[in-house]
């Protein structure tokens, strides 16, 4: 990396290399198509090598009024013959910020991003040992679109506002259930391996403001409100809502610090109803697809189709510092989660059973499922110390 300066004007160049591993073992049999079951068994070991190019220019025109910059880069890498050419992976990016006084902004910027699919994905390999995705993945394309307005009201304190539009290319889609791995659920687990291919689309818009006061004195704190719209594609080029397509997001951090060392803190989150996938509860009852499981499957013809409740909670941290000749305590209190607030997620099904533990068949020779509720609204709290020397 190098920086030279000339006038008003910085020219910023430089590369990048590093060595991936990735490794995986997995033997599941949890696998269900069309009521089959489906053993994946396999053992990858992957490393390439991937590299970057950098070049950025900014500078001020108009009386110093408007700070521009321009920036070019490309990402490749050794992992496959579509992602090996650095002229497929070129990233232009453009922003602008004009001073309409020395409180009042005015910001844009356009830009394209390139990312690595999920090392899943990237990793899988068939039967035969072979990454049967490679001659069907790329990079992920992202382009941005930003506009927005600055106000500096005080010294630490700034507050914007930005409508944005994210497109995306070439995310990974699954050949096998014709699901983008965009809406395949953003909870606990593995996904992504299976033969996946570089077909689905995307898209996210919205607003964010965002308003932030940096430590003068005693007080910190940021507020960040997301209002956003997210949606891929899945099946036949439909869009639907993506794992993240939560409508409002919400989060506070504050602290204040007070005599004798201390110091309240608390960080407030609110996030709105997130979509989920219904279980199939006619395929889940088969013995065959419940044995081979041990839960539900979800029904795919019923993408994202439900909302669960929206979920807010706080944290709470106290501190009390200890100052010595040569080395600190901290002593703290940290208790999540303060009001007791209750987070719903997806429900849990489960087969109804006899006195001896075994699953009761119905008159269809199908299991008997029950349905459970999957709500926390657990008080956490904790004690701990921090020691510096």
């Amino acid at each position: 990396e190098s920086l030279k300066a000339f006038n008003k004007v910085k020219v910023l160049y430089g590369f990048g290399a590093k060595h991936l591993l990735y490794t995986n073992q997995t033997l599941n049999k949890q696998n269900i198509e069309n009521g089959n079951n489906v053993v994946v068994d396999y053992t990858s070991r992957l490393q390439f090598a991937a590299f970057s190019l950098f070049g950025n220019i900014n500078g001020l025109l108009l009386s110093n009024a408007l700070t521009w910059n321009i920036g070019l880069r490309t990402d490749f890498n050794t992992y496959s013959s579509p992602m090996s050419n650095p002229l497929k992976q070129l990233s232009p990016r453009l922003s602008l910020s004009y001073a309409l006084s020395e409180k009042y902004y005015l910001n844009a910027n356009v830009g394209r991003y390139f990312q690595l699919p999920t090392y899943t994905v990237l990793g899988y390999r068939d039967a035969n040992n072979t990454l049967v995705n490679a001659s069907q993945t790329q990079y992920i394309a992202a382009d941005h679109f930003v506009l927005g307005a600055e106000y500096l009201p005080s010294q630490g304190a700034k507050i914007t506002l930005e409508a944005f539009y994210k497109k995306y290319n070439h995310y990974p889609q699954s050949l096998s259930t014709s699901i983008s791995l965009a809406n395949l659920g953003a909870d606990f687990g593995v996904i992504g391996d299976g033969l996946f291919s570089s077909i689905s689309q995307g898209e996210s818009y919205g607003l964010e403001c965002f308003m932030q006061q940096k430590l003068t004195k005693s007080l910190y704190g940021i507020l960040a409100y997301t209002l956003v719209k997210s949606q891929f594609t899945s099946f036949n080029q439909m869009y639907l809502p993506s794992s993240w397509d939560f409508g409002h997001i919400i989060n506070l951090t504050a602290a204040k610090k007070f005599k004798k060392n201390w110091e309240v803190g608390l960080k407030f989150r609110f996030s709105g109803a997130g979509p989920y996938t219904p279980y199939d509860l006619i395929l889940s009852a088969q013995p065959n697809v419940w044995d081979a499981n041990g839960t539900g499957v979800l029904d795919y013809s019923q993408l994202n189709t439900l909302r669960l409740n929206p979920s807010h909670g706080m944290d709470v941290r106290i501190d009390k510092k200890f100052y010595f000749k040569k080395w600190f305590l901290n002593l703290y209190l940290d208790i999540q989660n303060v009001y007791g607030s209750t987070i719903t997620d997806r429900p849990y099904i489960d087969v109804q059973r006899d006195n001896v533990g075994m699953p009761v068949v119905n008159t269809q020779g199908n299991y008997s499922i029950q349905e459970i509720e999957n709500t926390s609204s657990t008080v956490l709290p904790s004690i701990g110390f921090q020691v510096d020397f």
